[in-house]
């Protein structure tokens, strides 16, 4: 992903009115993120525990970024195990949560949602790379290669929003 700044990122939402989207809380340090092992940006709110965003840039380099909101009780010291929907990483302890989108246009003001499985700290990218080791049962490796995890992740990430947007 290529860096972004603080207004790009609020003229991204599409699920969300431009006075929410100015008010939602943006990284501080996204100077500091490391944008080529990212495939979108996403963070949770640290005021509102339940509250999520990501930003992800579409092939025609257009940004759509989707505010989420975690289900009750997400994460909160499940034993179960559970998959994200977007990177397919297995984790245990509340590492993924149900978390709905609201989706875009009249769909979104009549109250219509589209939910996944998502990793809590949305470090989906970081986790497919490596880079982020997720606490996992044992015997649940992967085989598939970096490349085709994140050649994954980018599909499912499309998948996903395209929901959101229709």
């Amino acid at each position: 992903m290529r860096p972004i700044t603080e207004s790009e990122i609020r003229r991204s939402f599409v699920n969300c009115s431009q006075g929410e989207a100015k008010r939602l809380p943006v990284p501080k340090d996204l100077e500091m993120l490391p944008w080529e092992q990212l495939d979108f940006l996403g963070w949770r709110d640290a005021g509102a525990p339940d509250r999520g965003y990501l930003v992800a840039e579409r092939e025609d380099g257009v940004l759509v970024g989707v505010t989420l909101k975690a289900a009750k009780g997400a994460a909160r010291g499940f034993t179960s195990r559970s998959m994200c929907s977007l990177c397919k990483t297995t984790r245990t302890g509340g590492g993924v949560a149900l978390m709905a989108a609201r989706r875009a246009g009249a769909a979104g003001r009549q109250g219509n949602t589209v939910g996944e499985y998502l990793c809590t700290d949305l470090a989906c990218s970081l986790y497919v790379r490596g880079k982020k080791i997720a606490a996992t049962e044992p015997g649940l490796d992967e085989t598939l290669s970096v490349e085709e995890k994140v050649a994954r992740l980018k599909t499912n990430l499309t998948t996903f929003l395209e929901k959101v947007v229709k």
